[in-house]
């Protein structure tokens, strides 16, 4: 079972990793929840998701590509699923902070290796790459990125 305080530590984790980013794009955002979490924590939030389950929240139902016009001052995802690597690309064309934690991969790696390609790619794209985690069980590891 999920932690259900997986969002609001993913919040606080990325105010105090990334303290100057107050508008968010959360990529595969879901139902909002994320997007509530960080909305709550003061942080103006875009959600992007195809499948919107009509959460309180500002959200664009349609999918999220490297041609969004960048309105914000960092991307972050929760579990993202197959827009985890969009969310590093699109972090490094805009010069953007990224914030992620991975679960599936979108090629079928498993979960040790993904993590590694994420952090290779983030650095190839000119982004300075670290990895942190949060304080619960499950998929915890996060990833997060900076322009260099």
């Amino acid at each position: 079972m999920a932690d259900k305080r997986r969002f609001e530590l993913f919040a606080k984790l990325v105010e105090r990793r990334l303290p100057g980013a107050k508008r968010l794009f959360d990529v595969a955002g879901g139902m909002g929840k994320l997007n509530a979490a960080l909305t709550a924590h003061g942080l103006d939030v875009l959600t992007f998701d195809r499948r919107w389950k009509r959460a309180e929240v500002n959200y664009a139902e349609r999918l999220f590509t490297l041609e969004e016009p960048c309105t914000c001052d960092a991307i972050v995802g929760m579990h993202p699923d197959g827009a985890t690597r969009i969310i590093v690309e699109y972090a490094a064309k805009h010069g953007r902070p990224f914030a992620i934690v991975p679960c599936c991969s979108d090629n079928g790696m498993s979960y040790k290796p993904w993590m590694r390609h994420l952090a290779e790619l983030g650095s190839s794209l000119s982004l300075d790459v670290i990895e942190d985690a949060l304080p619960m069980e499950g998929r915890a590891r996060v990833l997060i990125g900076t322009p260099r």
